[in-house]
């Protein structure tokens, strides 16, 4: 049977004994049996503060909605904004009410997922503090040996790509941390509490466990295991789905033909996966409203699939085939266009970028990314 470090809570007592603690947590913090990280610490130690991601620690804010301090309906305990606007970080106040900071959340194992950031920035936050950090670890939902794509290379840091990670690293939540850890000389006070029974070759769908969505954007697995691939497209013009009942999945825009667009991507045969036409109109997000022609991505073989390659690939044939298609402008003056913060470098808007040579160059980064993060394997 495969557990999550919360599972192993009770087995804690001298780690969190006589501690006032401070919890990052979402919906997904809970044990195997739905109880909330919330409530199983808040019955048997000192819970002082709650510290919020997006979406918030009972998951009610939409994605990107800024977050406000508040008292926790459920429970009364202050909720302490860790997804403000002027900050991601915490700040001296709210570590003054806590004598440790435990983190437990489900990781994706994708850099652009926001939560990796959250609790990189705590530990950081923490070690310059004096604040002991202990991570609840949790499986990696896409597996702890596959890598792809290429490390987030200096001046493209952003909330999507805190850390030189490639897109997919193969790593738990825990393990990250140790690395981080390690590799960025805080010296944390830092304890992982592991999971129990996962070993590096598991899936989501091999441990028995139920899937809990990661955020509204992640309702299943076969969404998480795309997700790599076509989040890459929050950076275009193109809808990645949101707004409809299959994010990351259903790909398309008003100005793309839907069989087309499905024939060219069968016929590159790509692994584990093949694509349908489809129509839909977005209710919210991108092109809210509009009819989109675009296509579904079907997972066929969840072993097989390489996620990035799928998404680099469908992104410039979209580009090769449809001439509206456009990156989009930073939002703001002077910061950079969003899909080098995704992309960790601009390589996706080079005039000589194709699938097949950024595929290659990502390869080796992955490859020497590997290496480096045997040494902190945890399982």
């Amino acid at each position: 049977m495969v557990k999550n470090g919360i599972d192993g809570i009770t087995e804690q007592a001298a780690l969190f004994k006589g501690k006032r603690l401070g919890l990052i947590t979402a919906p997904t913090g809970m044990n195997a049996e739905f109880v909330s990280s919330i409530q199983l610490l808040r019955d048997r130690y000192e819970l002082a503060a709650l510290f919020s991601p997006e979406h918030g620690v009972r998951g009610d804010i939409a994605a990107g909605g800024m977050v406000e301090t508040y008292a926790d309906p459920c429970t009364g305990v202050p909720v302490y904004s860790l997804y403000r606007k002027d900050s991601k970080r915490m700040t001296a106040g709210m570590l003054d009410a806590v004598d440790m900071v435990v983190y437990d959340i489900q990781d994706v194992g994708v850099r652009y997922y926001t939560f990796i950031s959250t609790m990189l920035l705590a530990l950081e936050d923490c070690a310059k503090a004096g604040k002991p950090f202990v991570v609840l670890d949790r499986v990696n939902p896409l597996d702890g040996a596959a890598v792809e794509g290429n490390v987030l290379k200096p001046g493209y840091e952003s909330f999507v790509g805190h850390y030189p990670l490639p897109v997919r690293y193969g790593l738990t939540a825990g393990e990250a941390a140790v690395m981080a850890n390690d590799q960025m000389g805080l010296k944390a006070d830092l304890h992982v509490v592991r999971c129990q029974g996962w070993d590096r070759n598991m899936q989501f769908p091999d441990t028995g466990m139920l899937w809990v969505p990661p955020s509204l954007g992640l309702p299943r697995f076969e969404t998480a295991l795309l997700y790599p691939g076509t989040c890459l497209f929050e950076g275009t013009n193109v809808s990645e789905g949101r707004g409809t009942a299959l994010p990351f999945e259903m790909i398309g825009a008003p100005f793309i033909d839907s069989q087309r667009l499905a024939d060219e991507m069968n016929a590159r045969r790509q692994p584990g996966v093949r694509f349908r036409p489809v129509y839909f109109k977005p209710a919210a997000s991108k092109h809210a409203g509009e009819l989109c022609g675009g296509v579904q991505a079907h997972v066929t073989d969840r072993r097989a699939i390489r996620p990035l390659d799928v998404g680099v690939t469908l992104l410039y044939t979209i580009k090769k085939l449809f001439e509206p298609f456009a990156f989009l402008p930073p939002i703001r003056e002077g910061s950079r266009p969003f899909i080098d913060l995704l992309g960790g470098d601009s390589q996706y808007r080079a005039e000589d970028a194709t699938p097949e040579t950024l595929l290659e160059r990502f390869r080796e980064e992955s490859g020497r990314f590997a290496e480096t993060k045997r040494q902190y394997h945890l399982y």
